[in-house]
């Protein structure tokens, strides 16, 4: 916020002072990294009050850090990675210097296939590269239900583009709920809504803990 002087006799003085604090004032901004979250329910927040979603717990854990970063909320709940290339090049405006893409579970629940998947986050990787946009991926954990052919091949896609593309990369957005329970779906369920998809309050919490060196390795790049 800018203090106003009155002009008159120190008006030269005052013009001096409000143009040093433009300066300031426009500096610190320039220092401020702004992040997109594009991804589907998991980013957006599903079944949680906006302050608990994943977006605000991140952003507010990044501040806590010590990090100057604005984190824009680009999830839309039942988005495949189809929807996330629809979206991605009116999605980077020209204040975002980074993006977090964590799309793919829906395109599981609804079994399209692993190659269409891979073509789709490539497709958004392509975009991110053309403005010069770092990337942080997150990865993901195929059912085995589909069969393990298609476990394996949706499974590579992340580790493999994100190395293609010299992305950042985490393995899992679930990672801070598998520290925590190993795995076991019995201990996990608390950390969840009553879906069983979707973390609770606590559940984010974890997560945004265990994902925060890939931000914070991602806010770098962007720093650079």
């Amino acid at each position: 916020m800018f203090q106003w002087f009155t002009y008159g006799a120190a008006g030269g003085a005052s013009k001096a002072a409000i143009a040093v604090s433009v300066v300031w004032a426009s500096l610190a901004s320039a220092e401020q990294v702004t992040v997109l979250a594009l991804g589907d329910s998991l980013t957006q927040g599903y079944g949680l009050p906006i302050e608990q979603g994943f977006v605000p717990q991140l952003e507010g854990a990044l501040r806590a850090a010590g990090h100057d970063v604005a984190v824009i909320n680009g999830g839309v709940s039942g988005d495949t990675t189809a929807g996330g290339l629809a979206r991605v090049a009116w999605s980077l405006t020209p204040e975002v210097d980074a993006m977090i893409v964590n799309l793919g579970g829906n395109d599981l629940l609804r079994g399209i296939a692993p190659e269409v998947a891979r073509a789709n986050i490539r497709g958004i990787l392509e975009v991110a590269a053309g403005e010069g946009i770092d990337v942080l991926l997150v990865g993901m954990q195929a059912p085995g239900n589909y069969g393990p052919d298609y476990k394996a091949a949706f499974e590579a896609i992340f580790p493999e583009l994100s190395e293609e593309f010299g992305t950042v990369y985490l393995e899992s957005y679930f990672a801070g709920t598998f520290d925590v329970t190993g795995g076991e779906l019995a201990d996990a369920a608390k950390y969840f809504q009553p879906d069983g998809i979707h973390p609770s309050a606590e559940g984010v919490r974890l997560n945004v803990a265990a994902m925060l060196p890939q931000v914070e390795a991602l806010l770098q790049r962007a720093g650079d």
